[in-house]
């Protein structure tokens, strides 16, 4: 599907043209997080998430998460929504998005901020990982012969 690909490609152009960037999976902010809001840092580490021009939150909905973890996550969308461009990736519909944040008020409320002055990028078909790994199992060469 290239999701990921997209998002660091428009990442990559972002910084060419001058903004800053930070790029994260989802699970790793929310560990992130959690271990500075433990010691006591919680928002030394927002502001982490607050700076760059543009925050690129990768694979949104692998794994749910509890609600103070989900709380966290409302947090960092809350507290950039009209100051800081996000660029996410997920594997989810919105509306199974109430489901990835343990709560469908919590969903609601990040849709919200997020969908409000946005782009969504719907990206069909069949991953492209496993298109190339299927091609190389099938005995279809994956890339050209060097000839060495």
């Amino acid at each position: 599907m290239g999701k990921t690909h997209i998002a660091v490609a428009l990442a990559v152009a972002a910084c060419r043209a001058g903004y800053s960037i930070y790029f994260t999976s989802l699970d790793d902010m929310v560990r992130q997080l959690k271990a500075a809001e433990d010691q006591g840092r919680l928002m030394s580490k927002l502001t982490g998430y607050l700076r760059p021009a543009v925050l690129v939150v990768d694979e949104v909905g692998y794994q749910p998460l509890e609600r103070a973890e989900a709380n966290l996550v409302f947090q960092v969308i809350s507290k950039r929504y009209e100051k800081g461009s996000i660029i996410l990736t997920s594997n989810k519909t919105f509306s199974e998005w109430g489901q990835v944040f343990g709560d469908e008020v919590l969903a609601t409320a990040i849709l919200d901020r997020l969908l409000h002055h946005c782009e969504v990028v719907p990206i069909n078909g069949n991953s492209y990982r496993l298109k190339n790994r299927l091609q190389a199992s099938s005995g279809t060469p994956t890339w050209p012969e060097s000839g060495a």
